[in-house]
């Protein structure tokens, strides 16, 4: 349960995160270059807890290296990307909502009806959940006025 404070924090880190432009960054990535902050996409459909992946077991897919954490996985991915990619290209779900591009916290995350969905941090995913079908709806809207006229 989210407290008045832990709500305020929550918001306050929401508002001072960097924001980025969508047609210089399609999808969002760490520092090193990997989508994701590494982590494996196809782990998120697998089990409880995403899992890193590794460098070594990477595809490059929409100008980003994609790291798994198995051959297997690596071979799900590049059978069908989207299927595994987080929707609104790794961005915060929540932000995106507003129509703001906002980094994202691979351990806050959602799969929602076969979609994996990230958020900011794990105060803004209680936030997001409290209305994640509305979130997701004006989300979609967002997304290509984002992408394309930013």
């Amino acid at each position: 349960m989210l407290t008045r404070r832990s709500l305020l924090g929550a918001l306050t880190a929401f508002a001072l995160a960097p924001a980025a432009s969508a047609q210089d960054m399609p999808v969002f990535y760490a520092t090193d270059g990997a989508a994701m902050a590494g982590y494996d996409p196809v782990s998120y459909f697998e089990g409880t807890v995403p899992t890193q992946g590794q460098p070594e077991i990477a595809v490059m897919w929409k100008g980003v290296e994609w790291y798994f954490a198995s051959q297997k996985n690596r071979e799900l991915f590049e059978s069908n990307p989207r299927a595994f990619a987080p929707q609104f290209g790794g961005y915060c779900s929540y932000a995106m909502a507003y129509g703001v591009l906002k980094s994202t916290d691979p351990s806050a995350w959602q799969v929602v009806e076969g979609r994996l969905y990230l958020t900011h941090s794990p105060e803004v995913e209680q936030i997001w959940r409290q209305d994640q079908v509305g979130y997701i709806a004006m989300a979609e809207e967002n997304w290509p006025v984002v992408l394309y006229h930013e």
